[in-house]
């Protein structure tokens, strides 16, 4: 803030250090993107500072936090890593490479699951759930690996709606999927089951931020608890590394 200005100084005062401008609010759409249920729930994020690192070892409370009712995990021999996103969350198109480089680094060790976020009673479920339904039906497909960056662009960037089958399909016809064989997966009842599941794990992970990484079903971490979304990675290897020595 600039200092105050006095009518009729006294004597000249010394002259102040510049201070930094405050950075303009971010926009209603990013904010919203970022933290999800602020609104309803009176939940809000740490200020995330673009770039940021963390510089020391993680701490349970500070850059992750335990959930109050650990989940169960779909495999025993790798660690996992649970994943909630939105298309058109920012933050999420953000992670969405750096987390894919993490999970190629430990395919050995880790099982990378990604779940769309739903918030049930929210202002956008209904979009929500039409995303879901897009990705699980690239999911039924073996597609996420090869669209996923591109159905974060068309959203997020280009502002598409694909949130219905007419639209998706399309969507995914311009990308090389054959309309068929995407239509079939969209109206299939394995994906209207994920998409009310993805509704009932993002109540019971306790998800308050997007994106949200839960490791083993038990630690989560996020952009305001890692520091940024560029500190998320080193966030999970310190928790895998961590969940492996418990193991062993």
């Amino acid at each position: 803030m600039n200092p105050a200005k006095s009518e009729k100084p006294e004597a000249p005062a010394k002259p102040l250090k510049p201070v930094k401008p405050v950075k303009p609010a971010k926009s209603k759409a990013l904010l919203r993107s970022t933290v999800l249920l602020a609104v309803a729930a009176g939940i809000a994020a740490s200020p995330v500072q673009a770039g940021a690192a963390v510089h020391r070892q993680p701490a349970e409370g500070v850059q992750y936090v335990k959930l109050d009712h650990p989940q169960p995990v779909r495999e025993s021999a790798r660690t996992e890593a649970v994943e909630f996103f939105w298309y058109d969350c920012g933050h999420s198109q953000q992670l969405e490479q750096p987390l894919q480089a993490w999970s190629d680094k430990h395919r050995s060790d880790v099982a990378l699951r990604r779940i769309p976020a739903i918030w049930q009673g929210g202002p956008e479920e209904a979009v929500q759930r039409g995303h879901a339904r897009l990705y699980y039906t690239l999911e039924r497909l073996g597609l996420v690996e090869r669209l996923q960056v591109s159905a974060f662009r068309s959203v997020h960037n280009d502002k598409a709606d694909l949130t219905t089958e007419v639209a998706a399909t399309d969507w995914a016809a311009r990308h090389g999927v054959d309309p068929q064989r995407f239509r079939e997966a969209y109206r299939s009842a394995e994906v209207a089951r994920s998409v009310d599941d993805a509704a009932a794990q993002f109540v019971r992970y306790g998800v308050n931020e997007l994106p949200t990484v839960v490791v083993q079903g038990e630690y989560r971490t996020s952009p305001s608890k890692a520091g940024s979304v560029d500190a998320m990675p080193e966030v999970l290897d310190y928790l895998v590394q961590q969940e492996q020595q418990r193991k062993h």
